[in-house]
């Protein structure tokens, strides 16, 4: 199984500028081979792009100081980027072609398979990465015993700190997904409560008033400084630390709410929602893009299948109009908090009546039970009034359990 280990570094002065060196070379090394690329009409491959890498250290002096894997990472960079622009055209998107790198949008590189190591020297850990040396690293968690590392991509970030991502194998089989999953949960997600299950929680979505405040008052700050002064430099890193706080925050969540249905469940139903197409909807874009869905399902994702649970996005279409115990569709406007079936009686939260039947489509899309139309025809009564039988604040034991075992990105 494949993870990535995120750990901060602590370069010295001297070691910054090298690193920055190393990086702005390997950018203008993109910026050449994307030159030579555009000019050519054949597509030449990868690997007979990075066959002239050594011819181009005979004249290019400052690429013999960059670790040869790391040049090779570049070329793989931009074909992985025209890769994924052929795909966006295929299904459909307008795409223009790939643009040269300014130095604010190349702030990485990627050592591979070779020319890095973990090293413990005078009781401190450190990082030895070729060319470049030795720099020290918090690791604040062990890598596994079991774990192989394959890359390593060190990074600057806006607020100019340095991490290094460690992309590690671990020698170990992926858990068997029970055939006949006992512990279910349809979960839908939402602005005034992030998450509502089949189990009756309630996630509040957590408050980020205070951090969003905190971020504007930077940024009107930094509006009122001259563009390019050593004032709007040092005004530049606090609204890139504000950015990175809220950041933070938002995925600690994410990590958590994330692990616990991964770890407590069996089978995880979910909506397979668009989450980019959503956010560019018209009208309460910000609440949708602050909410992170996306970023949630992925991580979900990828703690189900580390787990051994299954992971079930089901098409999102009607999930809130349809009847949960009979199936007959009634429209209700977004200010409609609660459903009540003219047909059937069946009341319930509205967002309580959407996971029931996210939860139906998931047991119905892996082939398990309920060979009836929904599961709850037979779970509630038709008389039966469901809601939250618990809203859950950020912060709460529920989402605090079991988390130990959650992978950063």
């Amino acid at each position: 199984m494949q993870y990535n280990y995120k750990y901060r570094l602590d370069p010295s002065k001297a070691l910054t500028e090298t690193l920055l060196h190393h990086v702005d070379t390997c950018r203008q090394l993109y910026n050449h081979v994307l030159h030579l690329l555009n000019k050519t009409d054949d597509n030449p491959a990868r690997y007979e792009i990075q066959g002239r890498l050594p011819d181009l250290k005979t004249w290019w002096s400052d690429l013999g100081d960059v670790h040869s894997k790391v040049l090779q990472m570049v070329v793989k960079r931009i074909y992985d980027n025209l890769s994924t622009l052929k795909a966006q055209k295929e299904n459909g998107r307008a795409v223009g072609m790939l643009k040269w790198k300014p130095p604010r949008e190349y702030r990485s590189l990627t050592y591979n398979q070779s020319g890095f190591k973990l090293k413990n020297t005078s009781g401190r850990p450190v990082l030895w990465l070729s060319k470049i040396g030795e720099i020290p690293i918090h690791l604040h968690r062990d890598i596994p015993e079991n774990a192989t590392i394959k890359q390593v991509t060190v990074k600057q970030e806006p607020t100019g700190e340095w991490f290094a991502t460690f992309g590690i194998d671990v020698d170990e089989a992926t858990p068997e997904k029970p055939e006949t999953p006992e512990r279910v949960v349809g979960i839908d997600v939402g602005i005034l409560k992030y998450a509502h299950d089949t189990d009756g929680y309630a996630i509040e979505s957590p408050d980020f008033s205070d951090e969003r405040e905190r971020l504007e008052r930077a940024q009107r700050n930094l509006s009122r400084k001259e563009h390019g002064s050593a004032n709007w430099e040092k005004q530049r890193r606090v609204v890139a630390e504000r950015h990175a706080d809220l950041k933070r925050k938002r995925r600690d969540f994410l990590h958590k709410l994330s692990n616990y249905y991964a770890t407590e469940y069996d089978l995880v139903a979910v909506e397979d929602l668009d989450a980019k197409g959503l956010v560019e909807l018209p009208g309460n874009s910000r609440n949708r893009a602050g909410s992170a869905w996306g970023t949630f399902l992925r991580m979900l994702e990828y703690k189900c299948d580390r787990e051994g649970t299954h992971f079930m996005a089901v098409d999102p279409k009607d999930t809130t109009k349809e009847c949960a115990a009979c199936g007959v569709k009634t429209d209700k406007p977004l200010w409609v908090r609660e459903h009540s079936c003219p047909a059937c009686g069946f009341e319930a939260d509205r967002d309580a009546n959407a996971a029931w039947n996210i939860l139906s489509r998931g047991l119905e899309d892996v082939g398990v039970g309920y060979s009836e139309s929904t599961p709850v025809e037979t779970a509630l009564p038709v008389d039966t009034l469901v809601s939250a039988k618990r809203v859950v604040e950020t912060g709460s034991p529920i989402l605090k359990e079991r988390t130990a075992s959650a992978v950063s990105e």
